[in-house]
């Protein structure tokens, strides 16, 4: 389940957003902007995460350690649950609205809260949807429930009503009203979740998602309020190293092009279940040492790379996954050019939390249609295991076995994605980000 890696994600066109550093997203005809919100109580918890995407990706077992594995456009303000770890954004329901504050998801596509009926702890904890107060409520009488790769869940039923986005785009959709709730849920900051995966993911078949039925009003003019500019969803994940982790938004129907570098690389998907690529290879440092004495001494301050071909190979792009995780071979390549790098039988691989201050230069990088992205090895110094000491740092990046690897926030917080929905031809665009 997504619960505890929030990340919203929205839908893009390629209209320019002109703005002040300083000033809130822009919302325009077409375009919705839901801004990111950074949870300022989180904890890091990555045993647990681990444990959750075994359960999520289940032909991935990702084997880190013992000790881990028990363990138009409408742009949405995204909230940083601190730190680099959780983000969520609000939405509109019903008319008049009721604000729900939900979880961007690319990995699953329903959207889902907890309604006025439901009594738990977990529930009373949160803002709940009161269909009694909403005109445009409609009740669908087909139960609903749905289970996250942690175990955690949700059930009640299906109903349809009004979700607006970032005040500019919205859509009757068909929701899940939670009357139940597992007890994962009561300390969370977010209400439900807002799926932005495809179709095949949905928990009850025949039921569209919000993208489906957002492209389905742009095409055929029949609008709520407003259409969409172009099928596709836009993410700024701030990083909390680089720019304190403010100003993030998920996009739909706009791509914010003040906030990457060059121009968007488009990456074909591969099967519409996860937003899933083929990867061409990965590259690392020839060792982390020799690339920082190369960039102070080399001709024209360029490290040396080693390159492993990936030719059979896909990833995950997905907002509700915190780090990067490889093959077991794979991420032993990338630890093997860090000096202090080890794999701990309990927590998996550790690495020198001094990685935080290395040059922007040395770099991992990952090559999708033939154009690589590069993620700072000062990212990988993800989560300090010994407590106020700071010295040994749980790596970014894991390990598992064969099957989907995973690209996570490790890598989007670095690099500008465009999630395009087109049905003919789904792909996702890519960046680097610009601070």
């Amino acid at each position: 389940m997504k619960f505890t890696l929030l990340l919203s994600l929205a839908l893009a066109t390629t209209t320019t957003l002109s703005r002040p550093s300083n000033a809130s997203p822009l919302n325009e005809g077409g375009i919705g902007a839901v801004p990111l919100i950074l949870n300022p109580s989180y904890k890091h918890n990555t045993p647990a995460h681990i444990q959750k995407l075994n359960k999520r990706y289940p032909n991935i077992k990702i084997k880190t350690g013992s000790g881990l594995l028990s363990a138009g456009t409408g742009k949405v303000g995204l909230v940083n649950v601190n730190p680099d770890l959780e983000y969520y954004g609000a939405v509109k329901v019903g008319t008049p609205p009721q604000t729900l504050h939900l979880t961007f998801d690319t990995g699953s596509s329903d959207i889902w809260f907890p309604t006025s009926t439901c009594s738990t702890a977990a529930c009373k904890a949160h803002t709940r949807f009161n269909p009694t107060k909403s005109s445009t409520y409609k009740k669908d009488s087909r139960p609903w429930a749905i289970k996250y790769g942690d175990g955690s869940s949700a059930s009640g039923h299906l109903a349809s009503e009004i979700v607006n986005v970032g005040g500019e785009v919205q859509v009757r959709q068909t929701v899940g009203l939670a009357r139940n709730v597992s007890d994962e849920f009561r300390e969370l900051p977010e209400d439900g979740i807002f799926g932005l995966g495809f179709g095949t993911l949905m928990s009850v078949k025949g039921v569209n998602t919000f993208m489906d039925n957002a492209i389905a009003s742009s095409s055929s003019n029949n609008k709520t309020k407003s259409v969409l500019k172009q099928p596709v969803v836009s993410v700024f994940l701030p990083s909390l190293r680089r720019n304190g982790g403010r100003n993030g938004h998920v996009l739909f129907g706009g791509i914010d092009h003040s906030r990457y570098t060059g121009s968007l690389h488009y990456v074909p998907v591969t099967h519409k279940g996860f937003w899933q690529v083929k990867l061409d290879a990965f590259k690392t440092p020839t060792t982390l040492t020799n690339t920082t004495t190369n960039n102070a001494s080399n001709a024209g301050n360029k490290p040396r790379w080693t390159e492993f071909a990936t030719p059979k190979q896909d990833i995950i792009l997905d907002t509700g996954t915190t780090l990067i995780i490889l093959s077991t071979a794979a991420a032993q390549k990338i630890h093997s050019t860090i000096p202090g790098s080890t794999l701990d039988p309990k927590l998996g691989y550790l690495v020198p939390c001094s990685l935080r201050n290395s040059p922007s230069s040395s770099a991992i990088g990952f090559k999708l249609n033939g154009k690589y992205f590069k993620i700072p090895v000062a990212d990988l110094a993800f989560e300090a295991v010994d407590g106020k000491k700071g010295e040994t740092c749980l790596s970014g990046v894991q390990g598992g076995q064969t099957g989907l690897w995973i690209l996570g926030d490790v890598f989007i917080k670095n690099n500008y994605c465009v999630f395009d929905h087109s049905p003919e031809n789904p792909r996702i665009g890519l960046a680097p980000l610009k601070y």
